[in-house]
Formats: structure tokens, C-alpha cells, sequence
């Protein structure tokens, strides 16, 4: 069994910042890209960052230049640093895997339970 676990959600006032992370166990063969989405209310889910197992990083544009994607492929965990956060960021976030627990068989997508974000005003 596989499982992504988020932590770091909270309450944060508007401009201040936070690190949500993420954890993956379980049977794991590898670890192909990891992502953060996030689930504003109301909202469907969107792709917040992505990175690729060999370092490649990607960011949605509203995060762009005050977010920072990371991974320890040792721990096989993830992390969002996010700054000079605004109310819409406001959601949950969820962490998201690409991920073999087989070297004979393809990988799947796991997704964490998601842990909540409240910017405040």
C-alpha cells in the first residue's frame, strides 16, 4: 500500500508564508513526478507545482515567483514553500505521485487526503 500523507496547513495571514509537506510509504519502486494541487472553494482542483524526478519544476502562474517546489528523493517526500500569500490561495492543497511499487508493472497516481490552507485579511 502506498500512502501520501500532507502536513504544514493552517491558519496564515495575508503576505505571510508556509511549507506544506508531504510524505509517500509504503511499497515503493520509484518516484516519478510529484505535484501540489490546490482546491480553492467552490473551485475544481488545479495544478499548483510539479517536479520531475530528475529536478525539472514547473509552476502555475499565480504562484510563479513566490513558490518553491522541492523534493528529497531519499525520504520520498515533497515539499511547497509559499510566500507573500494572498486569500485566494485560500484551499486545500493535496500532494500527488507518480508512482511504481513494481518494477514490472507500470506506476499509478496517488494522491494525499489534502491539508487546509486559510490566508486571512
Amino acid at each position: 500500500q502506498v500512502r501520501l500523507v500532507e502536513s504544514g496547513g493552517g491558519v496564515v495571514q495575508t503576505g505571510g508564508s508556509l511549507r506544506l509537506s508531504c510524505a509517500v510509504s509504503g511499497t515503493i519502486f520509484s518516484i516519478d513526478r510529484m505535484r501540489w494541487y490546490r482546491q480553492a472553494p467552490g473551485k475544481q482542483r488545479d495544478l499548483v507545482a510539479t517536479v520531475t524526478k530528475g529536478g525539472f519544476i514547473n509552476y502555475e502562474d499565480s504562484v510563479k515567483g513566490r513558490s518553491t517546489i522541492s523534493r528529497d528523493n531519499a525520504n520520498n517526500t515533497v515539499d511547497l514553500r509559499m510566500e507573500s500569500l494572498n486569500p485566494e490561495d485560500t484551499g486545500i492543497y493535496y500532494c500527488n505521485a507518480d508512482i511504481r511499487t513494481d518494477k514490472y508493472y507500470p506506476g499509478k497516481t496517488y494522491w494525499g487526503q489534502g491539508t487546509r490552507v486559510t490566508v486571512s485579511t
